[in-house]
C-alpha cells in the first residue's frame, strides 16, 4: 500500500498539462537525437541541459524533460540500426543484426514497430523495478558511514569504465583527470586556494554543466569538422518503410523473448557500469542459444533478435537509475549526465532523497511510467516522420548544436570566460575520442570528487588519521571487494565480450 500511495503522490505532482507537454516534447526531441547516428542519450541529454535551465524550468520539469530525452533517445537508436545499419549508438549495435535483414525484406516498418513495442515493455517493466527496488535499497544505504561512501564512490570509478572496456589504464586516467578538475577552487575545509592560479573566474571551481556541454556536444561539433567530407546520413531505402504496425502473430513469438529480456536487461542496468550496452549483447546472447542455437534464423532477419537487444537497452536504461537515485552513484554514463542534472537542481540522490523530496522522486517515476506511453503513442505512427530525420545534412545539424551550446550555458553563467571554458573541454573531448579515452569518468570525477574528499577527510577526522578504518567494518570490505572485481573485470571478461559482438558482426556481413 505504501508503494501505491508513493506512486499516486509522483502521478498528482507529474500529471499536468504543463509536465505532459514537457513529456511530449523531450519524447519528440529524443527521439529524433537518438536516431542520429553517433548522437545518443548521453550527448541528447548534454545538449539539452542548457535550454532547460536557461527557460527556467522547476526541477521536476527539467527531470521530465531529462528523463523523456533519456528514453526517447533509447527509442531512436534503433531508426539508423535498422534502416541504414549504422547503430544510434552503443547499445543499438545488436539491433542491426536481424532489424538491417528485416529491412532488407522489406520489413522495415514491421522491425520499427516491433522494435518500439519492445522498448516500451522494457522500460515500463524497468520503472516498476526501479519504483519497488530503489527504495529498498534506501534502507540498506542509511548503514553506511563515511568510509562506506568512500568505498562506494570507488566502486563507481572502477565500474563506469563498462564490462566491454578493454582497457581501463584509459578509463582510470580519465577518472584523474576529473578528480583533478574538481581539486580546482577554493578548499572547503581550510579556505584554501587550489589549482586557481590567482584567475578569480576558478575561485569557486568548474561548473560540472559546462564540462558536460563542452566533452558532449561541442566535441561531437568538433569531430564532424574532422570529417565533414563524409555524409553518412543520405540513402536511398530510408522512405521506404512499408506495413507501419506489426502483425499480432509477429508480436505473439516474441513474448517469451520480451519476458527472457527485461530480467536480464535490468538486473545489467543495476549493476555500476554495465549498463545498456552489455544488457543489449547479453539479451541477444541468450535469446539465441534459446530459441536459435544452430543459428539457422539469427542475424537472417530474425523478429526476436529484434525484440531481445531492445527489451534488454530499455530495461537497463531504466535500471541504471536504480543506484543513480537510492546511493548516489551512476550506473550508466547517461545517468552521470542525469546526476549533473540533479546537482544543479539541489537535490542530492542518495537515502535521504525518497524522504527529503518525494514529491520531485516519485513525480520523476511517474513522468517515466508518462513519458513510455507518450513514445508508444509517437513511435509508431510517426515512424516514417521520424526515419526522415536521418536526411537532415550534418552541415546543418552541428552548427545548431553549436549554438544551442554557446546560447544556453551564457544564458545559465552570463560569463564569457565559462564560453571559453566550455570550447576547452570541447577540444579535450575531440582528442580524448581520437585517443579513445572514455568521458564518462571524467563527468564522474568532477561530480563525485569533492564528494569523496569529504567523506575521506571525515573518515580520517572519525579515526584520528587510522587509514584501517577504511576497511573497518563488513560492509566497507564488501564494497572495497566489489571495486576490484569491477576494475579486474573488464579487463578478463571486456576483450571476449567485444569479440563476441565483432564474431556476431562478422557472421551477419558474410551471410549477406
Amino acid at each position: 500500500m505504501e508503494f501505491l500511495s508513493s506512486l499516486g503522490v509522483g502521478f498528482d505532482a507529474a500529471l499536468t498539462f504543463s509536465n505532459l507537454g514537457i513529456a511530449l516534447l523531450g519524447a519528440f526531441l529524443g527521439t529524433m537525437m537518438g536516431a542520429l547516428p553517433g548522437l545518443g542519450p548521453a550527448n541528447g541529454v548534454a545538449i539539452l541541459i542548457p535550454i532547460a535551465f536557461s527557460i527556467g524550468l522547476g526541477p521536476l520539469p527539467s527531470l521530465i524533460l531529462m528523463t523523456s530525452v533519456y528514453y526517447g533517445a533509447m527509442y531512436g537508436g534503433r531508426i539508423s540500426s535498422i534502416l541504414l545499419n549504422i547503430p544510434g549508438d552503443e547499445p543499438a549495435m545488436m539491433t542491426c543484426l536481424d532489424g538491417y535483414p528485416m529491412a532488407r525484406k522489406g520489413m522495415a516498418g514491421e522491425a520499427l514497430s516491433l522494435s518500439g513495442i519492445a522498448s516500451f515493455i522494457g522500460a515500463i517493466a524497468a520503472t516498476f523495478g526501479l519504483a519497488l527496488l530503489a527504495p529498498q535499497l534506501v534502507k540498506i544505504a542509511l548503514l553506511f558511514g563515511p568510509a562506506e561512501y568512500f568505498a562506494l564512490f570507488t566502486i563507481a570509478f572502477a565500474t563506469l569504465g563498462g564490462i566491454s572496456s578493454t582497457n581501463q589504464a584509459k578509463a582510470a586516467f580519465a577518472a584523474a583527470f576529473g578528480l583533478a578538475i574538481a581539486m580546482i577552487g577554493v578548499d572547503t575545509q581550510t579556505g584554501v586556494q587550489r589549482f586557481t592560479f590567482g584567475e578569480v573566474h576558478l575561485f569557486d571551481g568548474i561548473d560540472f554543466l559546462i564540462a558536460i556541454v563542452g566533452l558532449f556536444a561541442l566535441s561531437e561539433v568538433f569531430v564532424f569538422l574532422e570529417h565533414r567530407g563524409s555524409d553518412a546520413n543520405k540513402d536511398e531505402s530510408i522512405g521506404k518503410i512499408g506495413r507501419i504496425v506489426a502483425p499480432w502473430s509477429m508480436i505473439r513469438s516474441c513474448i517469451p523473448t520480451f519476458g527472457r529480456s527485461t530480467i536480464i536487461g535490468f538486473l545489467s542496468g543495476v549493476l555500476p557500469g554495465a549498463g545498456a550496452s552489455l544488457g543489449s549483447f547479453l539479451s541477444y546472447s541468450v535469446e539465441k542459444q534459446i530459441v536459435d542455437p544452430s543459428g539457422k534464423t539469427f542475424g537472417k532477419g530474425d523478429p526476436r533478435g529484434v525484440a531481445a537487444p531492445e527489451v534488454g537497452n530499455n530495461a537497463a536504461a531504466g535500471g541504471a537509475l536504480v543506484p543513480m537515485l537510492a546511493l548516489g552513484v551512476p550506473g550508466s554514463g547517461t545517468t552521470a549526465v542525469l546526476l549533473a542534472v540533479l546537482l544543479s537542481l539541489n537535490i542530492t540522490p542518495g537515502p535521504l532523497l525518497f524522504s527529503q523530496n518525494p514529491d520531485v522522486v516519485w513525480g520523476l517515476i511517474a513522468a517515466l511510467f508518462i513519458a513510455n506511453v507518450m513514445l508508444l503513442i509517437l513511435n509508431i505512427p510517426l515512424v516514417g516522420l521520424f526515419s526522415r530525420v536521418l536526411l537532415v545534412p550534418v552541415h546543418i545539424l552541428m552548427p545548431l548544436v553549436a549554438m544551442v551550446s554557446f546560447v544556453g550555458i551564457y544564458g545559465i553563467s552570463g560569463s564569457s570566460f565559462d564560453l571559453i571554458l566550455m570550447v576547452l573541454f570541447g577540444v579535450v573531448g575531440w582528442l580524448f575520442r581520437k585517443l579513445d579515452i572514455p568521458l564518462v569518468p571524467i563527468i564522474l570525477g568532477i561530480l563525485l570528487g569533492n564528494e569523496m574528499e569529504v567523506n575521506l577527510r571525515r573518515a580520517m577526522t572519525l579515526s584520528d588519521g587510522d587509514w584501517l578504518t577504511l576497511v573497518g567494518s563488513p560492509l566497507a570490505i564488501t564494497l572495497w571487494v566489489l571495486a576490484i572485481i569491477g576494475f579486474v573485470a573488464p579487463m578478463v571478461f571486456g576483450r571476449k565480450v567485444k569479440k563476441a559482438i565483432a564474431e556476431e558482426s562478422d557472421e551477419i556481413a558474410v551471410g549477406d
